[in-house]
């Protein structure tokens, strides 16, 4: 093997784990019953945290908020990131530059300025209008996602009218269709494909935006904001849980979109392109996007009744008890060293220091100070506070 064929191996082996090790170990630590999110030590394997998690009352809340924020996202945003396609393939060149620059704005504004600018200019028009209805979480968030998620679906259906070619149009025109049903007939069935890409984009978007969100929402709360208030009061493996749920259904999703595009490539290539996959029935019929679909969603549905038949409870007394002896021999251990210390230190002789021996007295005890004769009482007025001399004697 060359030295190029070595790097290149190494920097892929490096690359992938980079990109799938995260993954890999939130997938592990769903399993694992250990209550803070690790790999090793392993102690049972559980899936209590899946149920964990969709116990947990404000989380499922948030995701049907998200549900309802993100289907009137993407119901406003499409049709106006189409308009704006459309509108700038109509535009000379320069009114279209200005034009483009003016759409594709919101997407380089900070979410937070979107989130604030949206509060404050809505809040003085619903007290304008006197329509409290305005003022409402739900609507402020679709309001403030639309300005940037719109952006998205623009930029998807711009690349799509890209390849579309203008004298069909022109040709309907010209066969007596109105604008209005050349676009429902031609441009309209042309975009489909943008359409669906569009309006999957822009519910993401919406989904795990979190920054304009957390400001518009008010009171109320998003599967995004739950999630976040969630793991900044502490976190534990329900949260891989949902990352395993995830993952799950974005590989349904993969691999049913991969059959659907092999089979229309290879309906669409005629006989010659087909694969052996497809001149058998049978395998023609296990390839089909809706037979693929139905038995990945079988498995699942037999491993997660499967996983919800198995209980660990058995091994959490049994992993929980060996904690405990663990903790009780280390409190042992440490009550002996304890009594040990405090035997050396009864074995030492006592300090008669007024300061326990802390400035030397370990040496032993401090003799007593000898007996010092009483001085005789000073004559003098002021005690003896001047040297003990005696005021001067008068002559009399």
């Amino acid at each position: 093997m060359t030295r190029n064929t070595l790097f290149g191996g190494a920097y892929a082996i490096a690359f992938f784990t980079f990109l799938f090790g995260p993954l890999v170990i939130m997938v592990i630590t769903a399993f694992n019953s250990s209550r803070f999110p690790r790999v090793v030590p392993w102690e049972c394997f559980t899936t209590g945290w899946f149920g964990e998690l969709l116990g947990n009352a404000r989380l499922m809340d948030g995701l049907l908020n998200s549900v309802i924020i993100g289907l009137g996202v993407v119901a406003l945003a499409v049709p106006i990131g189409l308009a704006g396609a459309l509108a700038l393939s109509e535009l000379p060149a320069k009114l279209r530059a200005m034009l483009y620059t003016v759409l594709i704005l919101p997407i380089l504004i900070p979410g937070v300025v979107l989130g604030i600018s949206t509060i404050v200019l809505w809040g003085q028009i619903s007290r304008g209008l006197g329509a409290g209805a305005l003022y409402n979480g739900f609507f402020l968030t679709i309001v403030g996602q639309i300005t940037f998620v719109s952006a998205y679906a623009m930029l998807v259906f711009i690349a799509r009218l890209q390849r579309f070619d203008a004298t069909q149009t022109e040709a309907a025109l010209d066969l007596g269709a109105t604008p209005g049903q050349a676009f429902r007939k031609i441009l309209l069935p042309f975009m489909a494909p943008a359409i669906g890409s569009a309006a999957f984009i822009t519910l993401l978007a919406s989904f795990e935006n979190y920054n304009t969100t957390v400001f518009t929402v008010l009171s109320e709360s998003t599967f995004t904001t739950a999630l976040a208030s969630k793991v900044r009061h502490g976190t534990d493996p329900s949260l891989s849980a949902l990352a395993v749920i995830i993952i799950t259904i974005t590989l349904v999703g993969a691999l049913t979109n991969e059959a659907y595009q092999r089979r229309k490539a290879a309906q669409a290539g005629g006989p010659s392109a087909r694969s052996p996959l497809y001149a058998n029935p049978i395998t023609r019929a296990l390839t089909h996007p809706g037979v693929v679909f139905a038995i990945l969603v079988a498995v699942i549905a037999g491993l997660s009744y499967a996983g919800s038949r198995h209980d660990s409870s058995v091994c959490e007394a049994a992993v929980l008890q060996d904690k405990m002896a663990r903790q009780e021999a280390l409190r042992a251990a440490q009550q002996e060293k304890i009594e040990a210390q405090q035997a050396q230190e009864n074995t030492l002789p006592k300090s008669n220091s007024a300061f326990g021996g802390a400035f030397g007295g370990l040496g032993g005890s401090t003799p007593a100070p000898e007996p010092v004769a009483p001085k005789p009482a000073s004559p003098s007025a002021f005690g003896g506070a001047f040297g003990g001399i005696a005021p001067p004697q008068s002559d009399d």
